[in-house]
């Protein structure tokens, strides 16, 4: 089979996709599936969807309208804020879109207008890792000014955490979220129907604390896709860490120094190597690089050392397991390395 590719176990991704339903379900909270990091490819969706979870969610409005041109049965959200040119757009293919800017959300209600639909929209509030978000104190005059615009209607609040600063989903923020909720809308005289407290960075918060408020969404991607918790990468008990698994092939296989040889400077990516003596070793060669896959992100299932690597070639140490051309070594991938081996063009995808 032509190499690299990524090895996608559907059985094991829709096991922890119901686990997962299973385990924030019974406290209230439902999820939605985010499927950025496999560009909304409809197998996957299909299992996410086959395993319970009915809402999905995107950051490109690109993949969305993938997975609605491929006829699935679900319900669509805009997770990033859109951009005004895509207003259109959002309006037509997504049921809900996450946002945190009047001039935006003006855009969606003039487009709504035209295509005479009503588009739900969910305020995002700054809690803190300064991505996303209306800061607090603006909150209630942003509130102001939708209500009155036609054709959008504000059906939740949400946050987003632990992706840009690393801030933790505590009891504190979600307790805070839900009494923002609280607040307006007896101010306004709302229901909020949907309390998005963030992603899979929640799911020690959601072990921890008894009490989950008003939250009654969560957005899960990796820990759905990879089986792991994403504020410490721990393993999630239940949880498949092997669903997805990259694999490449030997191209070269030589016994070779392990210090190079003459002036040194900076390599093609400008770099300054460090290298330490080890003797003579066996180095292996493999057809992917830093074009393909984020490097660092690759765990080699196989004893063996990832010495560096260039835009077309990872070298390894494979002394202590000899491997020889043709030979298919396999990797896990934590989420860099599955988001880059993923939108990858040279990088397959293969189902089982």
């Amino acid at each position: 089979m032509k190499t690299p590719y990524l090895e996608i176990d559907l059985s094991k991704l829709r096991s922890n996709a119901k686990n997962l339903v299973t385990q924030f379900g019974t406290r209230g909270i439902g999820i939605t599936g985010v499927t950025k990091s496999f560009l909304g490819e409809p197998r996957i969706a299909n299992c996410l969807v086959s395993a319970g979870i009915i809402s999905l969610g995107d950051s490109r409005i690109e993949n969305i309208i993938r997975m609605k041109e491929a006829n699935m049965q679900a319900h669509f959200t805009l997770i990033r804020t859109p951009s005004i040119n895509d207003a259109h757009e959002v309006v037509s293919y997504t049921d809900v879109s996450f946002n945190t800017e009047l001039s935006i959300i003006a855009a969606l209600s003039k487009s709504a207008i035209e295509q005479k639909k009503v588009h739900d929209i969910v305020l995002m509030v700054e809690m803190g890792d300064l991505r996303e978000g209306i800061p607090i104190q603006e909150l209630g005059t942003t509130f102001e000014k939708v209500l009155k615009m036609k054709g959008v209607r504000i059906v939740g609040l949400g946050t987003n955490l632990a992706c840009l600063s690393g801030v933790r989903p505590t009891r504190y923020n979600m307790d805070k979220l839900s009494r923002l909720a609280g607040i307006y809308e007896r101010s306004y005289g709302i229901t909020l129907h949907l309390i998005s407290g963030g992603n899979s960075a929640n799911f020690d918060w959601l072990q921890e604390n008894d009490n989950v408020g008003r939250i009654n969404n969560i957005r899960l991607g990796e820990v759905i896709l990879l089986g792991r918790e994403t504020l410490s990468r721990r393993h999630i008990e239940g949880l498949h860490l092997d669903a997805i698994t990259l694999v490449a092939e030997v191209i070269e296989s030589k016994i070779k120094p392990s210090l190079p040889e003459g002036q040194t400077g900076q390599d093609a990516f400008g770099n300054t190597p460090i290298f330490e003596n080890k003797g003579k070793m066996l180095r292996s060669i493999i057809a992917l690089g830093k074009q393909d896959v984020h490097v660092g992100g690759l765990m080699p299932i196989l004893d063996v050392d990832i010495l560096g690597s260039s835009s077309d070639h990872i070298i390894l140490d494979t002394t202590r397991t000899p491997l020889h051309v043709g030979d298919k070594i396999r990797f896990g991938v934590n989420y860099a390395a599955l988001l880059s081996s993923m939108t990858s063009p040279f990088v397959r995808s293969v189902y089982i």
